[in-house]
Formats: C-alpha cells, sequence, structure tokens
C-alpha cells in the first residue's frame, strides 16, 4: 500500500494527467512509496473514494481543474467523513487562486498554489517525517502554502512515466517550455511570466525514446511554441527527421508570428502530420485594447493563406464570444473573417471568469455576469442579453457538429453562398469602425430572430440554421451521423428551398468522402445512381483531422 497517492479525475480517459506525472517524476526518495490513480469526471465520487480508501494511502494528492471542480468537491467531502486523518493536499489551476472563497480549500488539509512539480514532495517529505499523529496538524505546513517558481534545469522529465496503455490508448502531453509573454486578461498563462524552456537536449531525449516506444502522437501544451526561433526549428526538425506514417504533432502557436525559416521546415510535412491551434479570440481591435492583447491582423492573414496554400498544416482556430466590448455584430463579423481564412476548424469559446485573471476588472463597466458553477461561462454583458449568449452557445455547439467535424466540408457553405434568408439588410464593412458603438440589442433583434441577410455570412446563416434546428427540439450533442444529415436535407430543401438533386448531390459527396458505400435512403432517392464510397484517405491520421484532409487523387 502506498503512503502517498496521487490521484485526479481527467475530463476523459482519452486525457492522462501530465501534471501529475510531474509529481510522481520528482518525488526523489519518496517515489517508491508513491502511486498514481486516475479517474474520470463520469464516474461516481463514491465509487472513486472506495478505489482511494482501499489502497489506505496516508497522503493523497489530488489535481484540481476548472473541468472537476465540482466532482472533486464532492469527493473531498466524502473522503474527510469516511477517514478523517487522512492528509489531503489539493493542487492545481484552479485552487491556486481565491482559495478563500472555495469549499475545497476548506475541506482539504492543504493547498498548494502554484506549480508544485518539487514543492509537494517537500511537503510530504515533512508530514512523513513529523508522524502520524502530526500529519494532519496545521503547525507543520499552513493551510495554503505557496509553491516557488520551480528551476527547469531542476525538474525531473516525467515522460518515462507514460505506460504502454498510455501510449496506446491516450494522449501523450509534452511541453519545451512554460509560460506565455503575452497579458491577455482571460487567461491564466498571463499570469505564468517569464517564459521559460527545459534544457533541449533533455527534452529531445525524452522524445526519442517516447518514439522507439511506438508513440506516435504528440501534445505540446506550450503556451506560444513559436515564440522562441531556435527551440521550435530545433523540434520541428526532430520530428521531420524522425517523420513514419501516421505521426501526428499539436502546436498551440502565436497567429501573427512564422518567420521563413519556420515556413521552410512546415512545409516539409506531409499534410496532417501536423496541427496549429491558433489563438485569435477576437478581430475588434476595440476589444483587444480592453483586455490587453496583441496581434497585428496583417501578418495574422498572411500567415494563414501562407499555412493553407503552401502547407498540409491542420489549422485549428479558436475565437471567444462574450468579451467585453464585444456586439453580436462584431462578433458575427469576426467570425465571418475567419472562416474567409479557411482554417479547417473555428472552435467558439464561451468567456469564461477563470479565477485569477484579470477580466474581472470590466465588470461594472461592461456589466459582466458570470455563473457561479464551473466553468464560469458568462451569462450576459451590456452588448449581449442571456438569450442572445444561449443563442451563441448553441450556435458554438452546432458549429462544431457541422463546421468542425469535417463532415460537410462540402455541404455546409451551402448555407451562406446560396441560402437567403435574411431580413433587411445593413451595409457591410471590412473593418469594425462601424461597429464601435453598436445599436441597442433590442434594435438590432427582432423576435429573437437574426435581423441580418445569411447570404454570404457564415456566422448569420449558420446561427439561423442554430435557430430552426432549436425550434425543432434538437440537442446539441448525440446526434447520429446520418440524422446529422438528414437535418441538414431538411433545411435545405425546405427553409432554403434549394433544388433537391444538386443538393442531394453534394450532401452525397461529403457522405462518401469518410469511406461510406452507401447514401441515407432520403438522398439516394435524388441521386442519378449509387454513389460509391471513397476508400479512407488518412487512416493513420486521427480521424477528425483525416475528414478535413484532402481526398486522394
Amino acid at each position: 500500500m502506498p503512503d502517498i497517492l496521487l490521484a485526479t479525475l481527467n475530463a476523459k480517459y482519452i486525457h492522462a494527467a501530465f501534471g501529475l506525472r510531474y509529481l510522481l517524476a520528482n518525488m526523489g526518495d519518496l517515489q517508491s512509496r508513491t502511486a498514481l490513480v486516475e479517474f474520470d469526471i463520469n464516474q461516481k465520487a463514491i465509487d472513486v473514494a472506495e478505489v482511494i480508501l482501499a489502497q489506505s494511502p496516508g497522503i493523497l494528492g489530488l489535481g484540481v481543474y476548472i473541468w472537476n471542480v465540482g466532482l472533486t468537491t464532492e469527493l473531498v467531502g466524502i473522503l474527510k467523513r469516511a477517514r478523517p486523518e487522512l492528509t489531503i493536499i489539493l493542487g492545481g489551476p484552479e485552487v491556486s487562486f481565491e482559495c478563500d472563497q472555495q469549499e475545497i480549500v476548506r475541506l482539504a488539509d492543504h493547498t498548494i498554489t502554484g506549480e508544485a512539480d518539487l514543492k509537494f514532495a517537500e511537503v510530504c517529505r515533512s508530514l512523513l517525517a513529523a508522524g502520524a499523529q502530526a500529519m494532519s496538524s496545521p503547525t507543520v505546513w499552513p493551510k495554503v502554502i505557496p509553491a516557488e517558481l520551480p528551476d527547469l534545469t531542476r525538474l525531473e522529465l516525467p515522460y518515462d512515466l507514460y505506460d504502454e496503455r498510455d501510449a496506446a490508448h491516450r494522449v501523450i502531453y509534452v511541453e519545451a517550455s512554460r509560460g506565455c509573454p503575452f497579458t491577455c486578461e482571460f487567461c491564466l498563462s498571463s499570469l505564468d511570466v517569464p517564459v521559460r524552456q527545459f534544457p533541449l537536449d533533455r527534452f529531445l531525449a525524452a522524445m526519442q525514446r517516447l518514439l522507439d516506444r511506438g508513440v506516435r502522437q504528440f501534445k505540446f501544451v506550450d503556451r506560444t511554441f513559436n515564440l522562441h526561433l531556435p527551440t521550435s526549428t530545433a523540434i520541428l526538425r526532430f520530428f521531420r527527421e524522425r517523420w513514419v506514417p501516421g505521426l501526428f504533432v499539436h502546436f498551440e502557436m502565436v497567429p501573427d508570428r512564422l518567420p521563413e525559416a519556420l515556413r521552410e521546415l512546415i512545409a516539409q510535412f506531409p499534410p496532417g502530420a501536423l496541427q496549429f491551434e491558433v489563438g485569435i479570440q477576437t478581430f475588434n481591435p476595440a476589444v483587444e485594447q480592453l483586455i490587453s492583447r496583441r496581434q497585428n491582423h496583417e501578418r495574422l492573414a498572411d500567415n494563414f493563406h501562407w499555412l493553407r496554400e503552401h502547407s498540409g498544416v491542420h489549422v485549428h482556430a479558436d475565437l471567444i464570444a462574450g468579451l467585453p466590448g464585444e456586439s453580436l455584430d462584431s462578433f458575427a463579423a469576426g467570425f465571418d473573417q475567419l472562416v474567409a481564412l479557411r482554417p479547417q476548424e473555428i472552435q467558439v469559446g464561451i468567456l469564461k471568469r477563470l479565477r485569477g485573471t484579470p477580466i474581472m476588472r470590466h465588470d461594472r463597466e461592461w456589466k459582466m455576469v458570470y455563473s457561479p458553477q464551473p466553468p464560469y461561462e458568462v451569462l450576459q454583458t451590456r452588448l449581449l442579453d442571456f438569450a442572445t449568449l444561449g443563442r451563441l452557445r448553441r450556435f458554438a455547439k452546432f458549429w462544431d457538429i457541422f463546421g468542425n467535424s469535417g463532415n460537410f466540408t462540402e455541404s455546409l457553405p451551402l448555407l451562406w453562398n446560396q441560402v437567403q434568408v435574411g431580413r433587411a439588410a445593413r451595409p457591410s464593412s471590412d473593418t469594425f469602425s462601424s461597429l464601435a458603438n453598436p445599436a441597442p440589442l433590442e434594435e438590432r433583434m427582432e423576435d429573437g430572430r437574426a435581423a441580418r441577410p445569411t447570404f454570404g455570412s457564415p456566422f448569420w446563416a449558420c446561427l439561423a440554421f442554430g435557430d430552426w434546428l432549436h425550434g425543432r427540439g434538437v440537442k446539441t450533442s448525440g446526434i447520429a451521423l446520418t440524422r446529422q444529415y438528414e437535418l441538414l436535407w431538411d433545411y435545405f430543401t425546405s427553409a432554403a428551398a434549394l433544388a433537391p438533386a444538386e443538393t442531394a448531390a453534394v450532401l452525397a459527396r461529403d457522405y462518401a468522402r469518410g469511406g461510406r458505400t452507401d447514401a441515407p435512403d432520403f438522398l439516394r432517392a435524388h441521386l442519378p445512381k449509387e454513389t460509391a464510397g471513397r476508400p479512407d484517405r488518412k487512416a493513420l491520421l486521427p480521424k477528425r483531422q483525416a475528414r478535413h484532409a484532402a481526398p486522394m487523387a
């Protein structure tokens, strides 16, 4: 039985607990007395508690995040009632700020704030040395323990702790650096300065060991992978020289920084081998200024065009709805601007008020109201009322289903390229100057529906489609693939009044793109002959990225 148990509730089984592996790797002489166990948020707290208590640890370290804090609070409550003598130590971003306001911090014995890679072992060592009687005493350590920023050159790397099951079935997280040079007020990374690099030779040696063990999918969690050119070029060169079919590497990148040295390396990778997550968040300069965000839109657009025209990179771009100063019109213009840059995926997120971030300074002026429950999403603002943010929340989920999945790459654009179901048009603009002083919400909306033309606007067209789905009671999850095609078919041929034969042909081509050989009955009736399925073009790529890849010749 371990003296120390590390545990967390992952968002999904496929997500491996990266932070816990860092703690375990840096336990030093206590590593042999420490075990790691992972759960997920689909499990019941009482069942998780049973597994933990069966191992009879003296100290339990729990990783707490925005996605698991509710269930973890319930878990800690159960554990302290069933085994009061168990010393529970919390850590993670969710409990590193505003600790005095959190029930889970009150229930636990100690909370380590900040990067606890080395601090956790130090606390455990002194608690064990003090003996069982003193372990829960606040005289040994205070309730809240700030962790000093660790020297990355001293850290033991955790990658050898990924086991064979992890390598075969889970996301393998890696990092070459920590920190972010930017000060975006909605993001916890803005508090983590300066950017610090891990020793590159040790890091690449660890990556080689993972490759040797058969790992083929790597997800870098660095906030600004392309910021430090020597490091980013060395890592790209490392993976390019070792590329084998099925290798897939994910990076987060600064959108307006893509120098020629990086472009030359990126262009050498086969299609689909690289994925870039690009945080755009907003195109509105006034909003950018409010939230202390800096980005060069001209260079950003040039980089997107280059990536789409001269590389096989899968581009995943992020936008945030509900930022202070962002109206529905300005968000719509930003979304359309991003669609025009042609990323394979656009992740629309609703603003969250993460603990510790300075975004709260805008609460009074912009009347920001957030949910008190995780993930603390914004409920309404001065420019977006509760109902409108509800529509945007549905829009984001429906867009993920129909826009990001890769199942409708040819048919979805019919929504805005051929559908005209809007009302009175307002003059369009390529800038945000006309949106600086938006009209009151009630003047811009009519009966809760979009009062804008959908033709030529992906946002307004997809919002109208989302409203149509919602009006028919369609949920934002659990829609079977054939049902998704049927819903698009019904919308195109009824609300949009598109010609059935041409519409069926487009939908059937998308349906066949995933290697499916039989079109659904509601399409087949309008097709001249049976549509044959195409072979799976990129079977070795992750499924979602493969669907976005160009068909084989």
